[in-house]
């Protein structure tokens, strides 16, 4: 429902309401001075260049902006460039770790572990695949399995390190 038909619905106005109030004066405000107007013929006055239309930078504010633009890109750039460094700071360190725990039992125990894992779950997908039966339920199960032995290897890795074979 609109505003004018639910105007419509209600009561009427009486000729008094409806008739705008009755202004018999004009309204006169001597307070202000007029000494605060600007001479348009004083010499502070500016003209604008010819090619002002064809400048590219054509206010404060727009070269404010340009510039506030300019310093977000650089402090962009930086934190990108942060970022990187020290991506490739921890991947060198992960690096440094693998190859000074190298001889360690619980290491090289789950490097066999994961291929091995990896290895048979491989060719046994690929054998219930090429004889027709494999699942999702299949695949949902070995996951699982999967999953459960990767906690159980997690926390007994963690207490091996820990315990028996510290990292170096």
């Amino acid at each position: 429902m609109s505003y004018a038909e639910a105007a419509a619905k209600g009561p009427k106005q009486s000729p008094e309401e409806a008739r705008a109030p009755d202004i018999n004066r004009v309204y006169r405000d001597e307070s202000e001075s007029t000494a605060s107007l600007i001479d348009v013929d004083s010499p502070h006055v500016q003209s604008v260049d010819a090619d002002f239309l064809n400048q590219e930078v054509k206010t404060t504010t727009q070269a404010e902006r340009i510039e506030r633009e300019e310093q977000e890109a650089i402090a962009e750039r930086e934190r990108i460039e942060k970022a990187k460094a020290k991506a490739k700071a921890e991947a060198k360190a992960k690096a440094n770790s693998v190859r000074r725990n190298k001889s360690n039992p619980v290491y090289l125990g789950n490097a066999v572990i994961l291929a091995l894992t990896g290895a048979g779950l491989g060719f046994g997908a690929y054998k219930k695949h090429a004889q027709g039966k494999l699942s999702w339920q299949l695949v949902g199960l070995w996951s699982g399995i999967v999953g459960a032995v990767g906690a159980v290897d997690y926390f007994v890795s963690k207490w091996l390190l820990q315990n028996k074979y510290p990292p170096k």
